[in-house]
């Protein structure tokens, strides 16, 4: 029996969907735990770019099977959208992909509430507006309609015409939206429903039945565990649990099964949207990250904010999180720096504080202490062995596992899905 959870251990946009692919090569099962369409796992292989929000990555290898489980929530169009793309590019997803029936959906009220939301509001959260905090808004108030909802179809006609009832006069009457169209609604989804029924299962129990069998599986998150609903940088948030024990919840399956959990750590820091980031470079050095990593939303587009490594939220992560490995991504990025910098330590008020503050207010004040290491300024691309990195970049990997308290097993030295150092 192997169950290993990948989380980001960052902001999300660590690079996961790299990690994933390349674990997914000794794994019999992949499964998404949390979150919907707001993520985007970005995959180089060969002169093919990949970018995959509900499908897990390991679809890519064709013995593996793929579970999107019970704490996702699905948009039907963008959920069609990819298994179009994946069978455009050859890739035979029949009876290898596996969907909750638990799943809650994404109706085109929640999109439309997302966007009207953030408008509003006079300090916005920098949401995707893909409708993934109020359909979980929905499902905390008992009034989300799941997958399990379509196999009786009054059932499903009379919660969704009470769901529109509410959300129209929301729509109408504070946001000054359009109603919506009920019976294009009801149409719609019906529709999806026979195209989506192929996939559906007891996901809870399939993967039950294979950690019994003692099959290889690996457990995958999207964004990070620093936007964790309850752990994170409250409110600026996701609206679920990217944190390793939202793998648990997520899937239906006992914290016992889990032997491992590997945190996906960018060499450096990036954040999406609003919030306190406490290294973030607003100057050339910030830019000069952006463009030579390409920092920009694979899901948006939208540009990065960009700084040095923070050891402080690093080290609080892998406590929440319990990281037994860490996963390094995008050390390439870091080649052309003569001098990089870490963050060691926050100060507030002239005391150094013991740990990553709760307080989104606190975070935007403390005074940074910074520890300079000397740059590598080479290439590592081919790079296979870490003996043979450039001293100085053997030097930052290891302060960053004395700062963390985990060790780096795995570094990615370009996107390329070849370019990883596995240190046994």
């Amino acid at each position: 029996m192997s169950v290993t959870i990948i989380v980001g251990a960052q902001w999300g946009d660590e690079g996961k969907g790299k990690i994933v692919d390349l674990l997914s090569q000794q794994a019999d099962i992949v499964a998404r735990y949390q979150g919907g369409a707001n993520a985007g796992h970005t995959l180089v292989i060969g002169d093919k770019k990949y970018v995959l929000h509900l499908i897990p990555s390991g679809i890519l290898h064709g013995n593996v099977q793929c579970v999107i489980g019970n704490g996702v929530v699905i948009d039907p169009a963008a959920l069609m959208e990819e298994i179009a793309m994946l069978e455009s590019h050859g890739i035979n997803i029949q009876g290898r992909l596996f969907i909750s029936h638990r799943a809650h959906l994404i109706m085109p009220y929640h999109k439309l509430l997302d966007t009207a939301r953030e408008k509003a509001t006079g300090a916005p959260v920098g949401t995707t507006g893909r409708g993934i905090g109020p359909a979980y808004i929905d499902k905390a108030n008992r009034s989300g309609i799941r997958i399990v909802d379509l196999l009786d179809r009054h059932q499903f006609v009379e919660k969704l015409r009470a769901n529109i009832a509410e959300k129209n006069t929301l729509l109408q009457k504070l946001y000054g939206q359009d109603e919506l169209d009920v019976e294009k609604i009801v149409s719609d989804y019906l529709s999806f429903d026979t195209r989506i029924d192929p996939y559906i299962t007891d996901t809870a129990l399939f993967l039950n039945d294979a950690v019994q069998n003692g099959k290889r599986i690996l457990l995958e998150g999207a964004q990070g565990a620093l936007l964790d609903m309850d752990h994170g940088t409250y409110p600026f948030v996701t609206s679920s649990n990217p944190t390793s024990g939202g793998a648990c919840t997520g899937l239906g399956l006992p914290p016992t099964a889990v032997q491992r959990i590997i945190g996906v750590v960018k060499a450096y820091s990036t954040r999406v949207g609003n919030g306190p980031f406490p290294t973030e470079l607003t100057d050339a050095t910030g830019e000069k990250l952006r463009a030579i990593g390409q920092e920009f939303g694979a899901t948006t587009g939208r540009p990065r904010r960009c700084g040095w490594l923070d050891a402080v939220a690093l080290r609080y992560s892998a406590i929440v999180n319990g990281i037994t490995d860490i996963a390094l991504t995008k050390m390439d990025v870091l080649n052309d720096f003569d001098e990089l910098q870490i963050c060691t330590g926050y100060v507030l008020n002239g005391k150094r504080l013991k740990t990553f503050p709760a307080d989104c207010a606190v975070l935007e004040r403390v005074e940074l202490e910074y520890e300079t290491l000397k740059g590598w300024n080479t290439s590592l691309a081919g790079i296979r062995n870490f003996a043979d990195l450039p001293q100085a970049a053997q030097t930052y990997i290891q302060r960053i596992e004395e700062l963390s308290g985990a060790r780096v097993s795995y570094v990615s030295t370009s996107p390329d899905r070849d370019d990883t150092i596995i240190r046994q």
